[in-house]
C-alpha cells in the first residue's frame, strides 16, 4: 500500500507539473454587450512571465485608462502558481458589433496570441444622477466645455477661427479628462492650428472669472452656403467633490466623480457670394490681397532666360484659389511655373503669400509685350468684388534670329496666285503642220544639254533650301546646348543653396534633351524621353542613370537633402551628360 501511495503522489506531482507547463494567454471582457456611454473592461491574462506585450488597436474604442499591469505569485503546499495580466478600460465611440483584435506576447521565446472578441455596443442609456448636495452641484456647474467661433455668419470660403476650450471655475477642480468624441467639421475646409502646449489662462465666461485651457483650434472655410453645423466636443472629466464627511483632522473628505461634458453643436449660417458684379475671371479668392507681377529683366538676348514672378499676398483663403497665368507672343517660350506657398494661420484666418515663378526664354530678336494680368477677389472689408490689373511688361530681345517679316509672308501667299486659268477661246484658227526633222535641230541639242546643266543647279537649290529650313532648328539646338552648359555652371555655383542648385541642374538636363532629341517642352514626358533615347541607340544603363538623376532633382527640391548628395548629383550630371555626348555621336 505504501508503494502504491508513493506512485500516486509521484503521478499527481507529474500531472500538476504538466498542467502548469501548459501556457495560457487569453483575453476576457467584463460584459459582451455595453451601452455607448458605459465603460468596458478587457483583461489580457497569462500564466507565464512574458515580454514584448503588444495590445490590439482597439478600433471603435477610446482608451479611458490602462494598461494596468498586475502580477500574482503564490506557493501553496509546495505548488507554485503565477499569473500576470494587462487591463484596459475602454469607451465605445460608435454603435454596432465591434471587434477587439488579437494581442500578442512572447513567453519563453515563443509568440502567443489571444483570440479576437466581439462586443455589441447599444444606444446610450439614461443614467439617474445620484443625489448631490448644493455644494457638489455648484462645483459641477463651474465646469464647461465650450466651442467659440469668431464669426457665425460668414461668406463661402471666408476663413473663421473655431476654438474649443475647457472652462473651470475657481471653486471647482478637474483631475483629468479624456476626449470621448471629437468635433467634426463637415462641409468645411479645415486647417488645424498647432498648439505648442496647453497652458492654464484666466478669462471671463458668462460674465464670471474662470480659468481655462485651449483644447483645440482650427481655421475653417465653409464650402457651401446655408445652415451648417459643427459637431460637439465631448469630454469625460474626473472631478473632485466633497463627500460631506471629515477626516480625523477635521478636513473635508473629497471623492472623485466622472462626468461627461459636451460643448453642444454650433450652428453656422453661411452666406453665398453675391452674383452682382462678379468678374468673369473670378477664381474663388476671398479676403484682402495685393497682387504683383515682376520680371527679373526686361532686356536680354535670344536664348537667355528671364523669370516672371506672380505673387498674391494678404489674408484669406490663400490655399483655395489659383493664380492667373501670363500670356505672351509665341516668340517667348513660357515653361511651367514653380509654385511656392508661405501660409500660416492667424487671428483672422490664413495669412501669407503664394507665388508662381515662370521661366521665359525668347526665341527671336525683337520687341515683345507680356499682356497685363488680372486678379479678382471678393473683399470682405467692402463686401464687394475687386480686380487688380498689372501693367503690360515690355520685353526687348537684343540679339538672335529675326522673325519672318510680313513681306516674306505675303510673298509666299501670292505665289499661289501666279498661275491662273486663261479665258477659253471660242474661235479656232487652223494652220498647216510643218514637218521638220527634230534630230539635229537646235531644240535637239538644247534639250540634250539642258539636263546636264540643270542637275548641279537643282542640287545647289535643294541644298540652299535645306540649309535655310535647318537654320532655325540648328540655331535652337545651339541655344539649348548653351543653356545646358549655362545651367550646369549655375548648379556648380549654387552647391550651397539646395533649391537653386536643383532648379539649375534640372534645367540643364531639360535643355540638353531639347538639343539632342530635337523635342519641345510639351513632348518631354518620362515615357517619351526613354523611347526617344532608345531610338537614338543609347544603352539602357545610361538611360536609367539619366532618368534616376532627373527623378532625384524633382524629389530633392521638396525633401531634405545632405550636402554630400548634392555633390554626388553634380558629379553624376557631368558623367551622364559626357556619356550621352559620346553615344549621340
Amino acid at each position: 500500500m505504501k508503494a502504491i501511495g508513493k506512485y500516486l503522489i509521484l503521478f499527481t506531482l507529474t500531472c500538476s507539473q504538466v498542467v502548469f507547463a501548459q501556457v495560457k494567454f487569453e483575453a476576457v471582457v467584463n460584459k459582451a454587450s455595453v451601452a455607448q456611454n458605459e465603460m468596458l473592461r478587457v483583461d489580457f491574462s497569462m500564466n507565464g512571465d512574458g515580454d514584448n506585450f503588444q495590445p490590439p488597436r482597439f478600433e471603435g474604442f477610446q482608451i479611458a485608462a490602462g494598461p494596468n499591469q498586475s502580477v500574482n505569485y503564490s506557493m501553496i503546499n509546495g505548488l507554485r502558481s503565477f499569473s500576470k495580466s494587462y487591463s484596459y478600460f475602454l469607451v465605445p465611440t460608435r454603435k454596432g458589433k465591434l471587434s477587439i483584435g488579437a494581442a500578442s506576447i512572447e513567453i519563453e521565446n515563443k509568440l502567443y496570441k489571444t483570440e479576437p472578441i466581439t462586443v455589441t455596443v447599444t444606444d446610450a442609456i439614461k443614467r439617474e444622477e445620484p443625489q448631490m448636495s448644493d455644494a457638489q452641484q455648484q462645483m459641477l456647474k463651474g465646469i464647461h466645455v465650450v466651442t467659440e467661433v469668431s464669426n457665425s455668419n460668414p461668406y463661402i470660403n471666408e476663413p473663421i477661427t473655431v476654438t474649443h476650450k475647457l472652462y473651470v471655475g475657481f471653486n471647482s477642480s478637474v483631475r483629468g479628462f479624456t476626449e470621448s468624441s471629437s468635433p467634426k467639421y463637415n462641409k468645411f475646409w479645415n486647417h488645424p492650428i498647432d498648439l505648442q502646449q496647453q497652458k492654464v489662462e484666466q478669462g471671463n465666461f458668462q460674465g464670471q472669472p474662470y480659468r481655462f485651457i485651449v483644447l483645440r483650434k482650427s481655421v475653417l472655410m465653409p464650402q457651401e452656403s446655408g445652415n451648417l453645423e459643427i459637431e460637439p466636443m465631448v469630454l469625460d472629466i474626473e472631478t473632485e467633490l466633497p463627500t460631506g464627511r471629515r477626516d480625523f483632522f477635521g478636513y473635508a473628505e473629497m471623492g472623485v466623480v466622472r462626468k461627461v461634458f459636451s460643448s453642444g453643436k454650433k450652428k453656422i449660417k453661411v452666406k453665398p457670394l453675391p452674383e452682382a458684379g462678379k468678374p468673369a475671371d473670378f477664381s474663388g479668392a476671398v479676403g484682402q490681397f495685393t497682387f504683383k507681377v515682376n520680371p527679373s529683366t526686361k532686356a536680354l538676348k535670344s536664348g537667355e532666360p528671364l523669370t516672371l514672378t506672380v505673387t498674391v499676398e494678404g489674408k484669406g483663403n490663400l490655399n483655395l484659389f489659383s493664380l492667373p497665368q501670363p500670356i505672351a507672343p509665341p516668340a517667348l517660350e513660357i515653361y511651367d511655373p514653380i509654385s511656392a506657398e508661405n501660409i500660416s494661420p492667424g487671428t483672422s484666418g490664413l495669412q501669407g503669400s503664394k507665388t508662381d515663378k515662370y521661366t521665359i526664354i525668347p526665341q527671336y530678336k525683337g520687341d515683345y509685350q507680356i499682356k497685363p494680368l488680372e486678379f479678382s477677389y471678393f473683399d470682405l472689408a467692402s463686401k464687394s468684388y475687386k480686380t487688380i490689373t498689372s501693367d503690360p511688361i515690355p520685353i526687348e530681345v537684343l540679339d538672335g534670329p529675326m522673325l519672318p517679316t510680313n513681306e516674306e509672308v505675303n510673298k509666299t501667299e501670292k505665289t499661289a496666285d501666279v498661275e491662273k486659268f486663261y479665258d477659253l477661246k471660242t474661235i479656232t484658227a487652223f494652220e498647216a503642220k510643218k514637218h521638220a526633222d527634230f534630230l539635229g535641230s537646235p531644240w535637239f541639242y538644247a534639250l540634250l544639254i539642258a539636263p546636264l546643266l540643270a542637275m548641279p543647279l537643282f542640287a545647289f537649290t535643294v541644298a540652299q533650301r535645306r540649309k535655310k529650313q535647318g537654320d532655325w532648328q540648328q540655331n535652337k539646338r545651339r541655344q539649348n546646348n548653351r543653356l545646358a552648359r549655362k545651367y550646369l555652371g549655375e548648379a556648380k555655383k549654387n552647391l550651397r543653396d539646395k533649391e537653386a542648385f536643383y532648379e539649375a541642374l534640372e534645367r540643364c538636363l531639360h535643355n540638353f534633351l531639347k538639343a539632342k532629341l530635337r523635342m519641345e517642352t510639351s513632348e518631354m514626358s518620362n515615357d517619351n524621353i526613354e523611347e526617344l533615347l532608345a531610338e537614338k541607340g543609347i544603352d539602357t544603363a545610361t538611360t536609367a542613370e539619366f532618368m534616376n538623376l532627373k527623378f532625384a532633382c524633382e524629389f530633392a527640391r521638396y525633401a531634405p537633402t545632405a550636402q554630400i548628395e548634392m555633390d554626388a548629383h553634380y558629379q553624376q550630371a557631368i558623367g551622364v551628360i559626357s556619356e550621352l555626348e559620346k553615344q549621340f555621336k
